[in-house]
């Protein structure tokens, strides 16, 4: 058959293996530096494995490697079988995976040597920058040139979410970076004081709302349905979603910046977006939750549908716990404590990881002519110990950082500080264990995911299905 009569999973190959490889890398890493919180004699005084360089490295594997690759890979498989046409680009296409994979290489090499922006999720340095860039666009011209080609006439909503995805991050990143190179390896940020700092969170939280949120939201969208066999609950609430859910992210990024020399007036901007928020991402949770009317009694026999609806879940609970840290009173109590960092990992493991190993659990199969995973056992076991491992997690997150932030706000009856900073480190310390156990188990599951995928393409044949013939 040939190849312009087929869809090109060859790249989407590529990306959903590896998604499983940098997630694990990714999340390996996570358990070292929190071992390292417990016990910081584990960086074994080696510059290049201290927490201040492997943490850089931590969120850029698993933020860009593994929930990129997810992206890139459930995005060309999306938008072909939605438009019904092959991909678009020619060479443009492998460019971008090898390209992506070439950029992650560069950051596990430059991070730990410590050649950094210092800027959060931006941390490569300009050359790395300028690679980004050329990769980006060539993502961007084969997906909108796959969806010009199309041969429906609708545009399913996926698309819109991974397309509003693409350029809002090529538009992140080019703001953000602009930077000026002094050598190949440093360079300094054309922004001075406050506005650099809020540059830098109109793109972090926009890394968050976009890359990690607009992106997922496409994989939910076209996986949940399929998954469970049922058409989306409402398609008009879906469109509402996108455009509501696009022209509120953008403006949340100050709630980052409460307290500090940014105008109050701009603290107080980004507040009121992050509180709309609430309505858009809670209307695409109910939306996704609710295609399984009618097919509830699926989740009792599918585990990979339980980790897609799980994760909108997870997905209602920590776009209803932001909105709330972003009210000032609770910002107060919450900024700089590890209440912040258990709501970064619900979002980051709970939402974003669990519906990318749903939704690379369900098309690995289709991609090498299987009729399902190597062992579907073993994806209701990765299913329990990845939502134990989240739970351990952020439970211990929120319950410890609800009490830093008390205990460096109590004060005797002179104005004296009731605590010092160090007692509130040691009353941490027993959750830093069991946030490490979660994240032990959380990379147990991934490794699970791996052997499994393994013992699935093991043998087999890849396929390249046959595009429809035009209607």
């Amino acid at each position: 058959m040939s190849t312009q009569t087929t869809y090109n999973y060859t790249v989407v190959r590529q990306f959903a293996i590896m998604t499983v490889v940098w997630g694990i890398v990714g999340m390996l890493v996570g358990v070292i530096i929190a071992a390292q919180l417990i016990w910081p004699e584990l960086s074994f005084d080696v510059p290049w494995l201290t927490y201040s360089r492997l943490r850089p490295l931590h969120t850029n594997a698993v933020i860009f490697a593994f929930g990129g690759s997810a992206l890139f890979a459930t995005s060309y498989y999306v938008v072909q079988r939605t438009c019904q046409t092959r991909l678009f680009g020619g060479f443009l296409v492998p460019f971008t995976f090898w390209g992506w994979t070439l950029i992650i290489v560069l950051a596990a090499v430059t991070l730990p040597l410590g050649l950094t922006t210092s800027k959060e999720y931006a941390e490569l340095e300009w050359p790395i920058d300028i690679l980004i860039t050329l990769v980006w666009v060539a993502y961007a011209i084969v997906f909108f040139g796959t969806i010009m080609k199309r041969k429906t006439r609708h545009i399913y909503v996926a698309n819109w979410f991974y397309g509003a995805f693409i350029l809002t991050i090529a538009v992140l990143h080019l703001g953000n970076s602009a930077e000026i190179p002094v050598s190949w390896t440093k360079s300094y940020s054309v922004y001075p004081g406050a506005i650099d700092a809020m540059v830098q969170w109109w793109y972090g939280h926009n890394a968050v709302g976009f890359f990690l949120t607009a992106g997922f939201l496409g994989m939910m969208y076209y996986f949940v349905p399929k998954q469970a066999g049922r058409p989306v609950y409402s398609y008009r609430l879906s469109v509402v979603h996108f455009w509501a859910l696009i022209s509120t992210y953008m403006w949340a990024g100050p709630h980052h910046l409460h307290y500090t020399a940014l105008p109050d007036w701009a603290q107080s901007a980004g507040m009121v977006f992050s509180l709309i928020l609430l309505a858009p991402s809670w209307g695409g949770m109910i939306n996704g939750i609710m295609t399984l009317s009618g097919a509830w009694h699926k989740l009792r026999t599918d585990p990979i549908l339980k980790f897609l609806i799980v994760s909108l879940s997870f997905y209602g609970m920590s776009t209803f716990e932001g909105p709330m840290m972003s009210i000032k009173t609770v910002n107060a109590l919450s900024h700089y404590t590890d209440w912040t960092i258990g709501h970064v990992h619900s979002g980051a493991l709970g939402w974003v990881a669990m519906v990318s190993i749903g939704s690379i659990y369900s098309v690995l199969p289709k991609l090498f002519g299987r009729d399902g995973m190597f062992s579907t056992a073993l994806v209701e076991l990765h299913f329990w110990i990845a939502t134990i491992g989240v739970v351990l997690y952020i439970a211990a997150m929120w319950i410890a950082g609800g009490m830093q932030g008390l205990m460096w706000r109590a004060v005797n009856s002179d104005g004296t500080l009731t605590y010092n900073f160090i007692e509130s480190i040691e009353r941490t310390y027993p959750f830093y264990f069991v946030r490490l156990l979660g994240g032990i188990f959380f990379l147990a599951g991934m490794l699970l995911m791996a052997y499994n995928v393994w013992k699935t393409v093991k043998g087999a044949q890849a396929v390249n299905d046959p595009i429809p013939a035009a209607a």
